[in-house]
């Protein structure tokens, strides 16, 4: 059960530091402009939650990849009180996560060779535990191994051969397909629930199934790109907004 819970613990890091560096993106720049270079990832995640409403039972009308305000965001009018009470918005929150991660992974199969490429057990684009820290001392461990991590991931994006368009086109549909998994403002809920319910439903399939644990360790590799791709993006986005944030103040305080 130590894989199941590690698997839960990261998703919701993938969803909780996706959403943060949408919001610091919005914050620096305007938001219609960070949701039309984020368009590819943003129609993928579209075509899940539209997919996922339609499975629920409801009706999906007014679907637009960018609404028409200055925020650009992906819209569909949906009703306010679901077919389906619970299993519903789960149903909505977990479509466009899956849709997202099943792209990345075809991004990364067909273009991610220059950036991802054979990698040992001991790459730090692997390091990611797979058994959550029950210590204090495990705690800082794991913070430990996230930087290292991020460490890992820029290093293999400076060694890649950047001017390839291949390893040019995998990092931007990478970066749109992980900032994408940030959850959509109404269904932030059911996202969160999704995620609990999937890492359940996986953890009993493979006690029945040994196989299905191999299917895991196999998404491993990818699970550990996204995490370190995010958090990257996290850390520059806050020293981006931490430094325009004390110029602005410098500049009022003349």
């Amino acid at each position: 059960m130590d894989l199941y819970a590690a698997l839960t613990f990261w998703l919701l890091v993938i969803v909780f530091t996706a959403w943060g560096v949408h919001h610091l993106w919005s914050g620096l720049i305007k938001p219609r402009v960070v949701n039309s270079v984020l368009l590819p990832g943003t129609l993928v995640a579209q075509l899940g939650y539209v997919l996922g409403l339609l499975l629920s039972g409801n009706s999906v009308q007014n679907a637009k990849l960018m609404g028409d305000d200055e925020r650009g965001a992906p819209e569909a009018d949906t009703p306010e009180q679901p077919r389906l009470p619970i299993i519903g918005p789960i149903l909505v929150g977990l479509l466009p996560l899956v849709a997202c991660a099943g792209c990345l992974y075809l991004v990364a199969h067909f273009w991610g060779a220059g950036v991802l490429g054979p990698r040992g057990p001991q790459d730090p684009l692997l390091s990611v535990t797979q058994t959550l820290p029950m210590s204090g001392p495990g705690f800082w461990n794991l913070l430990r191994h996230s930087i290292t991590l991020v460490e890992g991931v820029v290093t293999a994006i400076l060694q890649s051969d950047l001017p390839n368009w291949p390893t040019a086109l995998f990092l931007y549909l990478a970066v749109c397909l992980t900032v994408r998994m940030a959850p959509f403002a109404d269904n932030r809920r059911g996202t969160i629930g999704a995620i609990f319910l999937a890492a359940l439903i996986i953890a009993i399939v493979a006690s029945l199934v040994p196989a299905a644990r191999d299917v895991v360790l196999s998404s491993w590799p990818i699970l550990s790109f996204a995490v370190g791709m995010l958090l990257f993006l996290l850390l520059v986005s806050l020293v981006v907004a931490g430094t325009v944030g004390l110029i602005r103040i410098l500049a009022t305080n003349r």
